[in-house]
């Protein structure tokens, strides 16, 4: 079955950058929208950032723009996360999606989810 495979997770202080990296199988992300989405303790999983792969379109939420770049690698079926400026309010286990549903990619209405990778960002 299709498999999201999340890494680059860790621990870091504030200021600090991590990249995460979201690798498919069995799944062509070529076409599709791909996303990264986070939930911290007690809250609900929230969109973070979607890319449509077959073309140069991205969309963030309001609370990472500047500080966080979606990219893609079509020919490694792998999509990245460059997180920059991160903050303690980051911290949260971050998931990719495949297969989006309905219209919006910032939604949570996507198919396929990966197992997570935990983000812990330090004051």
């Amino acid at each position: 079955q299709v498999q999201l495979v999340e890494s680059g997770g860790g621990s870091v202080q504030a200021g600090g950058a991590l990249r995460l990296s979201c690798a498919a199988s069995r799944y062509n992300i070529r076409g599709h929208y791909m996303g990264w989405f986070r939930q911290a303790p007690g809250k609900g999983r929230e969109g973070v950032a979607s890319i449509y792969t077959s073309s140069t379109f991205t969309i963030y939420a309001d609370s990472v723009k500047g500080r966080f770049t979606i990219s893609r690698d079509n020919a490694k079926n792998t999509v990245y996360m460059q997180m920059n400026s991160l903050k303690p309010e980051d911290t949260a286990v971050y998931y990719c999606a495949a297969g989006l549903e309905g219209a919006n990619p910032l939604s949570t209405r996507y198919t396929y989810w990966g197992q997570g990778t935990q983000v812990t960002v330090s004051s």
